[in-house]
């Protein structure tokens, strides 16, 4: 199944007719998130920022993850996603955000966090999310349905 881009459409005009704004910290997708909003032409209204952070270093300079964390928890955790939401959002000033951080594959996998392992957080002005997904398939399905995972849970917490 891929991505259904009215959805996307439907995301940006609600954001838009509330003058409200999203942001993206990601990891294992690489910017997919932000590449499919920038697929509308409407998304620079309410596009307010988006980084990509692979690494740990840049998770922890960009974006305030605590070193800590990385180290006990690793990357791939709902702690990382929760600093990376608190680190974009306080970057970008946003109203919404949302994080990701998993493991793709084909390596990298461990028997506790293995292939296809996502943690992928929201932030709105009411609350934080961390969701803890395990997705099947190669490298770019893992990040697909990541992508897809994303944009349709944020459709549901803006309520289109």
């Amino acid at each position: 199944m891929k991505i259904n881009y009215s959805t996307i459409k439907k995301i940006i005009e609600k954001l838009t007719s509330q003058n409200q704004t999203i942001s993206f910290a990601e990891s294992c997708t690489g910017g997919r998130i932000a590449a499919t909003f920038t697929s509308d032409s409407g998304a620079s209204a309410v596009l307010n920022r988006s980084v990509v952070t692979y690494s740990n270093e840049i998770k922890h300079q960009w974006l305030g993850v605590e070193s800590q964390v990385l180290e006990k928890e690793g990357a791939v955790s709902k702690a990382c996603v929760s600093q990376m939401l608190d680190g974009i959002q306080k970057m970008a000033q946003s109203d919404y955000a949302i994080a990701v951080s998993g493991i793709a594959g084909p390596t990298g996998g461990t028997k506790l966090k293995p292939v296809g392992t996502v943690y992928i957080g929201f932030l709105t002005p009411q609350n934080k999310e961390i969701i803890h997904c395990h997705f099947e398939g190669n490298r770019e399905e893992v990040q697909e349905r990541s992508v897809r995972f994303a944009i349709e849970k944020l459709s549901q917490i803006i309520k289109i």
